[in-house]
């Protein structure tokens, strides 16, 4: 057995990378697959030069609302960096819809909004994109269970309380996922042959445009150009080469079966796996990435064996996300042979945490996504990883006007 149980050789990663790849294909021609790969029926309009919006960003613990104001097509947020507050409460048993909706139309209230616009809704959770723009609650994911809204549209139901309950007056509703927002906010930068959204923080996810025909489950009602947006639900693919560790954080979870990639990657998984490496050492409750960042940064207050193997997961985590994005630029290379420069826009705490004793969580992406690549042939690539203040907000105004 290896010192290191969660070392992966560069090997293995193209193991992963190559399955992963394969699964996408799959969830481009079928429906219910392990990789979804969700088509969101919006086509983002990046040229809107003047209007407002209210967007609203529903995410694992924090709930914003803002205006997006576009002034000669340059978009400012009223206010800064919008209205935030905690809904650590969605998680708690008996939670209702009519809760939830109760506090969004409380914030939203505090806008003060004084004419008609649109709402882009970043919906950080796995729901079916429909042809109308709005989108169906397919299952919660981060420690969320409202059961009354699952298999419902996510949209209309909200649009329809907040008319009842004269709070604004909204022109329709468009729904994303957070991943498909940061996709849309990375066009904002121009330059680029292919975009990828990415999130690492809570959960982990990606999205991307597709070459429409390409896409061989498209609803047939809807008309599109050369591409559409693709969100991956990628946190429930199942890689290879995982281990023993793994499968018993799975089994102590809520949703057993699922998101096992995620249970592998993100941050609110992390320090369940430190906790089933020490089964008999009492950790506090609240163990995420932030905590085990923590541990790395600070290793003469913690055991030496807990910074060893909180490193460890650390690294495996970034690698298996550097193994995902190149199984996903490999199946873009394969349908579109002239792509030379991806941008790739990230969010996520996990992603851009900072390591004070080693490498940074991105840097360790961004390496070993370069040696990846190269093995598998696609030297002449040049990735550029970006990170856009307030992504989520200015991807959702994007959808609002699409």
């Amino acid at each position: 057995m290896k010192d290191n149980i969660f070392e992966l050789s560069l090997n293995e990663l193209k193991d992963i990378a190559l399955s992963f790849q394969s699964k996408i294909k799959k969830g481009l021609e079928e429906e219910s697959t392990q990789v979804q790969c969700i088509p969101t029926y919006i086509n983002p309009n990046v040229n809107i030069q003047n209007g407002k919006a209210l967007v609203l960003d529903l995410g694992g613990t924090n709930y914003r609302a803002a205006v997006v104001e576009f002034i000669n097509g340059r978009p400012v947020i009223h206010p800064i960096n919008g209205y935030k507050k905690d809904l650590s409460v969605m998680k708690t048993s008996g939670y209702t819809r009519d809760q939830l909706f109760k506090e969004i139309s409380d914030f939203i209230s505090q806008l003060n909004l004084e004419e008609e616009m649109p709402i882009g809704y970043c919906f950080s959770y796995p729901a079916q994109s429909l042809s109308n723009g709005d989108a169906s609650l397919i299952r919660w994911t981060k420690g969320v269970d409202i059961r009354e809204m699952i298999g419902e549209n996510v949209g209309k139901p909200l649009l329809d309380y907040l008319r009842n309950n004269n709070i604004g007056q909204f022109s329709g509703i468009k729904i994303i996922n957070d991943t498909v927002a940061s996709l849309f906010a990375g066009l904002s930068r121009s330059g680029y042959d292919a975009q990828i959204g990415l999130i690492v923080g809570t959960g982990t996810n990606m999205a991307t445009f597709v070459e429409t025909n390409k896409v061989k489950k498209l609803d047939k009602n809807f008309v599109s150009g050369k591409y559409i947006p693709v969100n991956l639900e990628s946190g429930n693919f199942t890689p290879p080469h995982l281990t023993m560790i793994d499968d018993i954080v799975d089994v102590k979870s809520d949703i057993l079966g699922v998101q096992i990639f995620e249970k592998a990657v993100s941050g609110m998984y992390l320090g369940e796996i430190v906790k089933a490496v020490f089964p008999d050492t009492e950790f506090e409750n609240k163990f995420d990435a932030q905590k085990l960042t923590q541990i790395i940064s600070y290793p003469d207050i913690h055991k030496v064996e807990y910074v060893k193997v909180a490193t460890n997961i650390y690294i495996r985590s970034a690698y298996l996300v550097a193994a995902s994005l190149a199984g996903l630029i490999k199946e873009l290379k394969e349908q579109s042979p002239s792509i030379k420069k991806i941008c790739i826009t990230a969010e996520g705490s996990l992603f851009w945490s900072e390591n004070r004793k080693g490498e940074n969580y991105k840097e360790m992406v961004s390496k070993e996504l370069c040696l990846l690549l190269n093995s598998l042939g696609y030297t002449d690539l040049t990735i550029e990883i970006n990170r856009i203040e307030n992504a989520n907000l200015i991807g959702a105004a994007y959808a609002a006007f699409g």
